[in-house]
C-alpha cells in the first residue's frame, strides 16, 4: 500500500509486521554456522592436511598391515597367510642381520648431536665473516644425499681416493672400506653424519642466539665459566633444540635408504642391509617380488618408529602439561 507524497512520487507505507533478519532468511544452516563458527573454523583450516595425511599416510599404513598377512608377488592373487610372514622373519638371519645394522647406524648418528653442539659453540661468534663460515658448514645440509654418497664413494676408493692418499702418506695400505662386510656399515654412517652434524648445528646456533644474555652475566660475576657455564646455564636453555635434534636424528637413523643404495646396494654380501632397504629388496628388487614379506619388514620398522614416536608425544605431553 502506497501514499501520494508533496513531489508527487508515491512511497510504500511502512509495514505492520517486523522485517525478518538476516539470520532468520538464510535458514537454520547460517544459524547453525552463527552459533559454531569459533569452533568449526579452524577443523575448516586442517581439512584439506587431514584429508591428505589419511590418503597418504594412514590408509597406506593399513594396507601395509594387511598386505603383511597375505603371500603376493604383486601381479597375481595374493593368498592369506596370517602371520606366517612374521614367522619367517623370526627365523630369518638377514633380517636380524639389517636389524643390527639399523642400531648400529643409531649408535653412531647420536654422535652428531654433541658434534653439531660443538660446531655451533665454535661457531657462535661475532667476529668478521663468520656467516660465510656458517654457510659453509650448512652446505652439507643442502646437498642432495645422492651426491654425498657418490662423493664419500670416490673418498672411499682403495685405489685412487683421498682416503687412499691419506694412508699412503703415513706408509700405509689402502682399505676397501666398502667392500669389507666389517667396516662398510660404518663407512656409510659415517657418510650419513656428514649432513646430520650440520643439522644439529643450525639447531643449536638457533637455540643459542635465544639464550638468555642476562643469566650468561649473572653466571659469569658469580664465576662460572667453561664448562660449568655449558652445563649449568647454556644446556638448560638449550632443552628444546636438544630435543629436536635427537628426534630428528633417531629417526633418520631408522629410516636410512639412500646413502646404502647408492653406495653399497646392501653388499658386500648383505653385510650394509638395514631394514628399510632389505624390505626393498624383497618387495620390488629382482630378488625377491615378496609383497608381503616386505610389508611384514616395514610393519616392524614401523613399530619401532612407532614405539619411539610415543615416547616423544608423551615426553611433549608432559613439558607442556608442566608449563601450563
Amino acid at each position: 500500500m502506497t501514499h501520494q507524497s508533496r513531489t508527487g512520487s508515491y512511497a510504500p507505507l511502512p509495514s505492520s509486521q517486523p522485517a525478518m533478519n538476516g539470520r532468520d532468511q538464510a535458514g537454520p544452516l547460517a544459524s547453525f554456522w552463527q552459533r559454531r563458527q569459533r569452533a568449526l573454523a579452524p577443523w575448516l583450516f586442517l581439512a584439506p592436511a587431514l584429508i591428505a595425511f589419511t590418503v597418504y599416510v594412514l590408509v597406506p599404513i593399513v594396507q601395509s598391515l594387511a598386505l603383511s598377512l597375505y603371500d603376493w608377488d604383486g601381479l597375481g592373487k595374493e593368498s592369506f597367510i596370517g602371520i606366517a610372514n612374521y614367522v619367517e622373519l623370526y627365523h630369518d638371519p638377514d633380517f636380524w642381520a639389517a636389524l643390527r645394522n639399523n642400531l648400529i647406524w643409531l649408535g653412531g648418528f647420536v654422535l652428531a648431536i654433541p658434534a653439531g653442539l660443538f660446531m655451533a659453540l665454535f661457531l657462535n661468534q661475532q667476529v668478521f665473516g663468520i656467516r660465510l663460515v656458517k654457510s659453509l658448514f650448512f652446505f652439507p645440509f643442502v646437498i642432495s644425499q645422492a651426491v654425498i654418497g657418490l662423493v664419500f664413494s670416490w673418498f672411499y676408493d682403495p685405489t685412487n681416493g683421498l682416503l687412499f692418499h691419506v694412508l699412503h702418506l703415513f706408509g700405509l695400505n689402502g682399505i676397501a672400506v666398502l667392500s669389507d662386510g666389517r667396516y662398510a656399515t660404518w663407512g656409510i654412517v659415517i657418510a650419513g653424519l656428514y649432513p646430520q652434524i650440520a643439522y644439529c648445528m643450525i639447531l643449536y646456533l638457533t637455540g643459542l642466539n635465544n639464550v638468555r644474555a642476562d643469566l650468561i652475566e649473572a653466571a659469569r660475576l658469580e664465576g662460572a665459566k667453561g664448562w660449568s657455564m655449558l652445563t649449568r646455564i647454556v644446556l638448560p636453555q638449550l632443552r628444546s633444540a636438544t630435543f629436536i635434534a635427537v628426534v630428528v636424528t633417531v629417526v633418520g637413523a631408522l629410516r636410512s635408504f639412500d646413502m646404502i643404495s647408492i653406495m653399497t646396494q646392501g653388499g658386500p654380501y648383505g653385510s650394509s642391509r638395514v631394514l628399510a632397504y632389505y624390505m626393498y629388496e624383497q618387495a620390488l628388487s629382482e630378488y625377491g617380488y615378496r609383497m608381503g614379506y616386505g610389508s611384514a619388514i616395514a610393519t616392524v620398522l614401523f613399530a619401532i618408529m612407532l614405539v619411539y614416536i610415543v615416547f616423544v608425544l608423551v615426553r611433549i605431553y608432559r613439558q607442556e602439561k608442566e608449563r601450563g
